[in-house]
């Protein structure tokens, strides 16, 4: 499994996608929070804190992630290597787990340095250090479960099709859904159970500065679903 994963990380460096997804992640993050004038510029928010990074985020991720997902098993399926991949000494989910891991690192590496974000509004407190360190410390936490949902959702999209722009519009359209869709149908049925089914529910939560274990358990839930549907998907095209 350390092979794969290592292999799937360093593939990504290996071509341009790698820079490309960091790159294009803090280019977005920092122009909206920063530059363009509007509710989301931290400038003119006028206070010292995160929200508005913690919100754009999720939204940037379900473009960004299905980009560097839709190639996992997509590119494997078109090549014919998927079949000489499933020879390979190990079970077919430390393969899933391995590809998977390997493009969730990549998300991870991306995050990292946002943290400069962090610094700078310890800076622009006033006083000094006026940040609310329990609520960023929870949307941080927030957002590493919400990327890791949708990595697993891209994983599995990616195995739907031998088209790698197939594999990332199902990805994104199942990112949207899971993150703010069945949010939109809980408010139109007037139904809160299903509004809990959605990633927006648990992820707003957890940003709140509360670790909830019902929150970390959906998050863990949704991902375990996606990889055991995408170790199905493969066996099935298998046979």
């Amino acid at each position: 499994m350390l092979a794969i994963l290592k292999k799937e990380f360093n593939s990504f460096f290996a071509s341009p996608i790698g820079y490309l997804v960091i790159a294009i992640f803090l280019v977005l993050n920092g122009l909206f929070l920063w530059v363009f004038k509007g509710e989301f510029n931290i400038l003119d928010y006028g206070f010292s804190d995160l929200s508005s990074f913690f919100l754009i985020s999720p939204w940037v991720f379900i473009f960004l992630i299905p980009a560097v997902t839709m190639r996992s098993f997509s590119d494997e399926k078109k090549q014919g290597t998927l079949e000489l991949l499933l020879t390979k000494p190990i079970s077919l989910f430390q393969i899933v787990l391995g590809k998977y891991l390997g493009a969730f690192s990549l998300i991870l590496l991306a995050l990292v340095p946002t943290l400069l974000y962090v610094y700078t509004i310890y800076q622009l407190g006033s006083p000094i250090g006026n940040i609310d360190t329990g609520s960023t410390i929870g949307s941080y936490i927030g957002l590493f479960f919400l990327a890791a949902t949708y990595t697993a959702i891209g994983i599995f999209a990616s195995t739907l099709s031998n088209n790698q722009i197939v594999a990332f519009i199902s990805a994104v359209f199942l990112c949207f859904f899971f993150y703010i869709g069945l949010e939109g149908i809980s408010s139109v049925i007037s139904n809160s159970f299903i509004e809990q089914l959605g990633i927006n529910f648990h992820y707003k939560s957890i940003s709140r500065g509360v670790i909830d274990t019902r929150d970390i358990i959906y998050f863990f839930s949704i991902t375990i679903l996606f990889l055991v549907l995408t170790k199905y998907n493969i066996n099935k095209s298998a046979k």
